[in-house]
């Protein structure tokens, strides 16, 4: 979803929004550009709402996963989903859902000199004309998003999503929604709620702009997931990947679908 001038497929605008960059393409890009001891890094810029940078974080009570670059909220009435590579034992998908509603979220790296939401908006427009969609772009509470219609799935029916982004100091998130919260601005406000308290933890290595922020299962999640993982791949090896459920609340067990 977020390549540059490649169209796009039905499946770019599906679960995960894969990334298609060239690292060195862009003279905005990151690479090479980690800080040195005599480099200043800009601040955050101020938001009176999030998602925060770590360095900026306010002091609250939200009960956050550990997921590496990103912290992620699970309270507040939703379910937090991990889909887990079973190969590489890496996070390829992270998902706060309710009853109605679900919101996949991702972090990615971003340039020193400026944001990307803007350019993403237009590409996300163009792809989604291109295979028959289309889009809007409208103020919401995380400022401009896309409120789209997504191309006709195998029934004729014709999915509606939002697209939520934020631009951070050297990151950006998004998130897409589809379900109620998709269409009703008053549905699930606490699904919403939750993208912007997301922390990002973005690091100082160098990595290429539209990189996506490397994530981790919590130690105490990851071993239990990596064992689980293994027996399916031996015992189902035509599957390529499982998903794995971490409570709302309380001590993060796995469960294994």
């Amino acid at each position: 979803m977020f390549g540059r001038k490649r169209k796009q497929t039905d499946e770019d605008l599906g679960d995960d929004l894969e990334l298609d960059d060239e690292p060195g393409d862009d003279d905005e890009d990151d690479v090479g550009s980690a800080p040195h001891a005599d480099t200043v890094v800009p601040a955050a810029t101020a938001r009176p709402t999030g998602p925060w940078d770590v360095e900026d974080l306010p002091r609250d009570d939200v009960e956050r996963v550990d997921l590496g670059g990103l912290l992620v909220p699970v309270s507040g009435g939703h379910e937090l989903r991990v889909d887990v590579d079973p190969t590489s034992g890496g996070i390829v998908g992270v998902t706060l859902s309710t009853p109605t509603s679900v919101m996949q979220v991702a972090g990615f790296a971003a340039p020193r000199t400026g944001g990307i939401w803007q350019e993403i908006r237009e590409e996300i427009a163009a792809s989604l004309v291109n295979d028959g969609g289309s889009s809007d772009e409208e103020e919401g509470p995380y400022g401009r998003e896309l409120r789209a219609s997504l191309p006709a799935d195998e029934s004729g029916q014709r999915p509606r999503a939002r697209f939520l982004g934020v631009d951070g100091p050297r990151w950006f998130v998004r998130a897409m929604i589809q379900g109620a919260a998709a269409t009703d601005l008053d549905a699930e406000p606490g699904l919403l709620a939750a993208f912007g308290q997301i922390v990002v933890v973005r690091g100082v290595d160098a990595m290429a702009v539209r990189d996506a922020l490397p994530l981790r299962l919590p130690p105490d999640v990851a071993g239990p997931v990596a064992e689980a993982a293994e027996q399916a791949v031996q015992a189902e090896a035509a599957e390529p990947e499982r998903t794995y459920e971490l409570p709302d609340r309380g001590p993060l067990n796995t469960e294994t679908r």
